[in-house]
C-alpha cells in the first residue's frame, strides 16, 4: 500500500470527497514529522510510537576504493510497533521457511 491506495482505502469507507481525504492524510503524516523533528514522542495507543533516535559518528569503509569514510553523528526517526499492531500481525501472518530455506512472510 502507497500513500495513493490509503487515501483511496479512507475514501472507500467514509462520506469524504478524494480531495478532503487526502488532506487528512497528508495533516496526520505532517503533524507526526513535524513532532517528531522538534524532538518529541508521538503515541499512537495499539498502533505505535514515533520518536528521535540519535546515532553515534561511526566510520566506514569503501568497498571499492577501501578509503576509511567518516559518517557523523545524526538523529533518525525510530518506529516501534504498538501491542494491537503486533497482535494483528501474529494473529494473521507467520514466518516459514521457503524451498531455499529462506524465511518469507505468509498468510495464516
Amino acid at each position: 500500500m502507497n500513500k495513493g491506495d490509503l487515501i483511496e482505502e479512507i475514501y472507500q469507507e467514509n462520506d469524504l470527497t478524494k480531495a478532503e481525504c487526502r488532506k487528512v492524510v497528508d495533516s496526520i503524516f505532517d503533524s507526526i514529522v513535524d513532532t517528531v523533528s522538534n524532538g518529541e514522542v508521538v503515541r499512537l495507543v495499539n498502533f505505535g510510537t514515533f520518536s528521535p533516535s540519535p546515532r553515534k559518528a561511526t566510520e566506514k569503509v569503501h568497498p571499492v576504493t577501501g578509503a576509511k569514510i567518516e559518517v557523523p553523528a545524526k538523529v533518525v526517526p525510530k518506529f516501534s510497533s504498538g501491542k494491537g499492531f503486533e497482535e494483528a500481525l501474529k494473529d494473521n501472518l507467520e514466518a516459514v521457511k521457503d524451498g531455499a530455506g529462506e524465511l518469507e512472510v505468509k498468510r495464516k
